[in-house]
């Protein structure tokens, strides 16, 4: 028999509109997992975030954060896996940030800790909302200066604003093969946000990690935004919910009930065995 690995986005798939997993889902899913099923996520968020809006959800598998820059054991912290970007590339971004004069939260690590950096004084209504919902996250780093900002291994940078602004970074980065950038307007948000990893950062890259570690030969996925298409082309089966984007809808193997009604959750009680 084929062994399956499931692998489910968070934002938008499997969390609702209060950034949280319905317990309905959650009830499902956790008697699936003790019956066999090999389950996990795959999410743009950092561990720590992940960990609080999943909370009471089955972690008995790695899972996949930062978009696929990090495979991660929930339950030790051990890191499967890791993508960072080289010297070089961050000095390029860097370059063409600072050209645009664009001021980007920057995710790395401090003298090996795990760090999320702003600049203060050029906080907008998007990155406040960031922050506001992250209260108490040990990894914020506020700094002063550029020269405080860009420190350490830096793996991901988030870009929030107004998507004219952005989408002249995108275009760049989109188009050189040593990144991957997407750009995407925020769940239920006016703002838009541009992210910059390394070209390999991606979920699929991360799904085959997994599925070659948990010796799994299938994959069925599923999301609702454009970071899932990469996911989605190098799935066995696939499937978006209501509420996804119709670029992703068109890549589907079907299209299930919403997020605040149980989508994936109420696929796979009626589908895995």
């Amino acid at each position: 028999m084929r062994k399956i690995l499931y692998v489910s986005d968070l934002d938008g798939t499997l969390l609702n509109r209060q950034d949280r997993i319905n317990p309905e889902s959650i009830r499902i899913i956790n008697e699936l997992v003790e019956r066999g099923m090999t389950f996990t996520y795959a999410t743009a968020r950092s561990l720590s975030s992940a960990s609080v809006v999943t909370r009471g959800l089955s972690a008995d598998i790695p899972v996949i954060v930062y978009n696929g820059a990090f495979v991660i054991h929930p339950a030790t912290g051990e890191i499967l896996s890791k993508e960072s970007f080289q010297e070089e590339e961050m000095g390029y971004v860097m370059e063409i940030l600072n050209g645009f004069d664009i001021s980007p939260l920057v995710y790395s690590y401090v003298k090996g800790v795990e760090k999320v950096s702003w600049i203060t004084s050029r906080e907008n209504e998007g990155i406040r909302r960031y922050l506001d919902s992250r209260q108490g996250d040990k990894r914020l780093r506020p700094v002063l200066t550029k020269e405080e900002l860009y420190q350490g291994e830096m793996f991901y940078f988030t870009c929030i604003g107004e998507r004219e602004e952005l989408q002249q970074v995108y275009d760049i980065f989109s188009q050189d093969g040593r990144f991957r950038c997407t750009i995407q307007q925020e769940l239920y948000r006016p703002e838009y946000w541009c992210e910059i990893m390394p070209a390999k950062a991606t979920k699929a890259e991360a799904i085959r990690r997994l599925k070659k570690l948990w010796d799994c030969d299938y994959v069925v996925s599923f999301g609702d935004a454009v970071n899932d298409i990469p996911m989605f082309e190098i799935s066995d089966e696939c499937y978006a919910v209501e509420n996804a984007v119709e670029e992703l809808k068109a890549l589907a193997d079907g299209v299930i009930e919403s997020n605040e009604d149980d989508g994936v959750a109420r696929w796979l009680f009626q589908n895995v065995r």
